[in-house]
């Protein structure tokens, strides 16, 4: 009797919430051997929130009971029952339908809302210790010639520290080395982009601070709002357990190149004088010296061309960078990682690597693309643009703006919601597979593969 093949190495690039809710996948197949590395030496808290979207929720439980099961554990409710379906609120805080609700982004019943460090937590305990490295910043990768007999992807670290492996999967984010490695370092895709020269002011405080100090409404305690108006819409997150709240506004225009001679730009909370007074009063807390907040300028990514090349492919923000106004760059990471695990559970021999990753850009980077595309839709009507800069083509479709109509408005984000909430994950999983099964047996097929396979 022969014996039995040796595990199929994977190596994932980065220790987020795609990589490691892969990881927590992968790591459950015995003809795998899996490895997370990690950039930071440890993780931190730095506030981020997120209320995941129900296709985020369908790509957890796709990877399995027990990672849908992390989030939960660590999340809290926005709702008061586990079977009330609850949404993101849209609010118009200025112009004159203010205070008017329209839009409930991400319904799903029993959603939560959770800090990214919680969550990392969850996921994390999902790993075995010794499948996950810290403090290994990726510093190079090289690969074998593909013709040579079972070649191998080579990382250095910057450490020194050296290993191989038969595939690597890039989770390493926005800045991603594996990305500018499969496209390029100069290629006009490979860095992200503020086109909108966006920035966000955002503070992380008590709940019952924010309620006897500043005024907040309990109600924000609760659920998620997004109230919007031309000088920046404003959104808040409860996080651990509702004890403390992440408020933040994003400002269109503000963001500036960075140099060492600039300032960075300042909240100033007399410019929402005119916003309703539950938002005036968020801004208010935000730019309060009494709070400790933080501001940053943010980015996407311009659409890559293909997400994988030969035994390497990228997914996440590495793959697919969006800004955060349509809610769901996590749930785009979840998705990438369902499929990958769902491929890789047919992957028993290295060459079959290739084949599964074709099949993942095939069925993912059209999708994800659009949803970076609708991200940046959201952030121009939540900042009351025109028509012709929201739908970025410069025609105006009505006498009214889309912004001062608030049923256009509803049917707007209801038709951009579903596109993103109500997904056929398991459709999505499928197509993956018959692409695969496909490219395994030979059949020729047109796939939106990238150079290199």
């Amino acid at each position: 009797m022969g014996s039995a093949s040796p595990p199929i190495n994977v190596a994932i690039i980065g220790g987020g919430i795609g990589g490691l809710a892969l990881a927590a996948g992968l790591s459950k197949k015995p003809h795998l051997t899996v490895h997370v590395y990690e950039g930071v030496p440890e993780y931190k808290d730095v506030g981020a929130g997120l209320a995941l979207h129900k296709n985020a929720i369908g790509a957890m439980s796709l990877l399995g009971p027990e990672v849908r099961k992390a989030y939960f554990d660590k999340a809290i409710n926005i709702g008061e029952d586990e079977d009330d379906e609850m949404a993101t609120e849209v609010i118009l805080a200025h112009g004159p339908h203010t205070g008017q609700l329209v839009a409930e982004l991400g319904r799903a019943k029993g959603r939560k809302s959770v800090s990214r460090a919680d969550l990392l937590a969850g996921f994390l305990d999902l790993i075995p210790k010794q499948n996950i490295s810290f403090g290994k910043k990726l510093a190079l990768i090289e690969e074998t010639d593909p013709s040579t007999p079972n070649p191998k992807v080579h990382l250095t670290f910057q450490d020194g520290t050296k290993v191989q492996s038969d595939c690597v999967l890039g989770a390493d984010g926005i800045h991603s080395m594996v990305r500018s490695h499969l496209l390029g370092s100069d290629h006009p895709a490979t860095l992200p982009k503020n086109h909108d020269n966006w920035q966000v002011f955002r503070t992380l405080v008590s709940t019952s601070e924010a309620i006897t100090t500043h005024g907040i409404n309990p109600r924000w305690a609760k659920t998620v709002p997004i109230m919007t108006g031309p000088q920046g819409h404003i959104n808040v997150i409860p996080l651990n357990k509702g004890t403390r709240l992440s408020a933040g506004v994003a400002v269109r225009g503000l963001s500036t190149p960075s140099s060492s001679s600039s300032p960075n730009p300042t909240l100033d909370p007399t410019l929402y004088s005119t916003y309703h007074p539950q938002a005036l009063s968020l801004v208010q807390m935000i730019a309060s010296p009494s709070t400790p907040s933080t501001t940053w300028s943010i980015g996407d990514h311009d659409h890559a061309p293909f997400y994988h090349k030969s035994r390497i492919a990228i997914l996440g923000d590495a793959a697919h960078a969006s800004l955060p106004f349509a809610g769901n760059g996590a749930a785009q990471a979840l998705e990438d990682a369902a499929v990958l695990d769902h491929l890789f559970s047919r992957v028993k021999s290295p060459s079959q690597i290739k084949a599964a990753l074709a099949a993942y850009d095939a069925v993912r980077r059209k999708r994800s693309q659009e949803v970076v595309e609708l991200s940046r839709r959201f952030g121009r009507v939540y900042a009351h643009c025109s028509d012709g800069e929201i739908y970025g083509d410069g025609e105006e479709r009505s006498d009214t703006p889309l912004v001062e109509d608030p049923e256009r408005l509803r049917e707007f984000f209801a038709k951009a919601a579903a596109f993103t909430n109500n997904f056929d994950l398991k459709k999505q999983n499928d197509e993956a597979m018959e692409v695969y099964e496909g490219l395994v047996r030979g059949r020729s097929r047109s796939c939106g593969q990238g150079p290199g396979n």
